[in-house]
């Protein structure tokens, strides 16, 4: 637990004043038995609050600072509209020939709750430090990408073909001896973005579709399968 002046913190402050009332006054406890006692609960308490508290980035970069933070609030609300979701599909998809999209739609609100935990991590990586990523691991995310490009059609080339360039451009700045920190947290907020659009498409096709349609249903289970290229895009840029 990490420690903190209770001096910020007045509830902790309080809850140890009115151990040393009670202890002083109503169970008549002598003052070398109760002061450190009610010291404790004073420490523990201000200890326990400051440990409930967000964490605040310590990067040297404001920009960067202001996208990692934005890119973490836009992970949350991705999260709420993930749980939206799967809520809505479980009432809506019942029948036996819906199961494989019901488990697509599973599959991708789960990864989607990981995600702020991973962005967490990936801020305390930026942490003092010039690049997040070396030339070499960049270029390997790049090659898994153009991999996956030579199986891949449709709109869900199109968001492949997006992240090769970014990160054909973050190899061409690590190479540079630049900082590619911000150009990194930029591309993950892009395919964040994109895979908060699909998602909404998904939920909106889903109550507008006639579920006993298998045209419209592969329709959506396309969508699914789009959901979850996006989300293998957003953790190879999260992965360490």
């Amino acid at each position: 637990m990490k420690l903190a002046n209770p001096l910020y913190y007045p509830v902790a402050v309080l809850a140890g004043g009115v151990a040393l009332v009670l202890g002083v006054r109503f169970l008549q406890l002598p003052n070398i038995v109760v002061l450190p006692v009610a010291a404790s609960i004073t420490i523990g308490g201000a200890s326990f609050f400051k440990s409930r508290e967000p964490e605040y980035l310590q990067l040297d970069d404001p920009e960067l600072e202001r996208e990692i933070t934005a890119v973490k609030n836009s992970a949350l609300a991705l999260v709420n509209r993930s749980n939206d979701l799967r809520v809505e599909a479980k009432k809506l998809l019942t029948d036996s020939f819906q199961v494989e999209l019901l488990a697509a739609v599973e599959i991708s609100c789960d990864r989607a709750v990981e995600l702020p935990a991973k962005i967490d991590n990936l801020a305390r990586r930026l942490q003092g430090s010039n690049s997040l990523l070396s030339v070499s691991e960049l270029q390997q995310q790049l090659t898994e990408v153009q991999q996956k490009l030579k199986s891949s059609s449709g709109v869900a080339k199109q968001h492949l073909s997006q992240l090769a360039d970014s990160l054909q451009r973050n190899i061409k700045l690590a190479q540079e001896g630049e900082d590619t920190r911000l150009a990194q947290v930029v591309s993950l907020s892009t395919q964040i973005q994109d895979f908060a659009g699909v998602l909404q498409q998904l939920q909106t096709k889903l109550h507008s579709s006639d579920l006993t349609d298998s045209q419209q249903i592969n329709e959506l289970q396309e969508l699914s399968e789009e959901l979850i290229s996006l989300q293998e895009n957003v953790y190879l840029l999260v992965r360490k």
